[in-house]
């Protein structure tokens, strides 16, 4: 079962904070970077030190091991919060592994193949639904579905560590 994310950001407000104050506000990720960029004008707005401006990243949650720095753009962080809500962990695992920049919504449908209990488990199901029909019964008990699994993850395939066991990609 998947479970939902609800990705957020802790902006701070980079003059209280170089005064000596703590000032800032939790914002939903999942959002337009205008309605971000809105409730950081709000909490700047809200600031103990006048005519505040500069603001920074401070913390986040939710983000599935993604890794977000201090003056992450906005839009990259609404565009992975996104996908973070529509694909959950597995996406952040996704996007780990193949690099922020470059992990996208399609990159991602294309290599996911599910979330398994064991790369050998993977390899089993793949292994049944594109061979097994071909392999006699009487052989089929001698099939190292181990060693099979060993293979396609040299090259073919990669996992991630998930809650109930594996996510699995294929390299595309």
């Amino acid at each position: 079962m998947t479970q939902s994310l609800q990705p957020r950001i802790y902006v701070a407000c980079l003059a209280a904070y170089n005064s000596g104050h703590l000032h800032g506000a939790w914002i939903d990720a999942a959002q337009s970077s205008d309605e971000i960029r809105e409730e950081i004008q709000s909490m700047l707005a809200s600031s103990p030190i006048l005519q505040a401006e500069e603001w920074g990243i401070h913390d986040f949650e939710g983000f599935a091991g993604i890794h977000l720095s201090e003056f992450a753009g906005l839009e990259e962080v609404s565009r992975v919060a996104a996908l973070l809500v529509e694909h959950g962990a597995a996406f952040g695992a996704f996007a780990s592994n193949f690099g922020l920049e470059h992990a996208t919504g399609e990159g991602f449908e294309e290599a996911y193949c599910g979330e398994w209990e064991s790369e050998t488990a993977y390899a089993e199901h793949l292994f049944d639904e594109l061979y097994l029909h071909d392999v006699p019964e009487t052989v089929q008990p001698y099939i190292d579905y181990e060693k099979f699994a060993r293979d396609l993850f040299m090259c073919d395939y990669y996992s991630a560590q998930a809650p109930q066991g594996v996510f699995v990609f294929r390299h595309t």
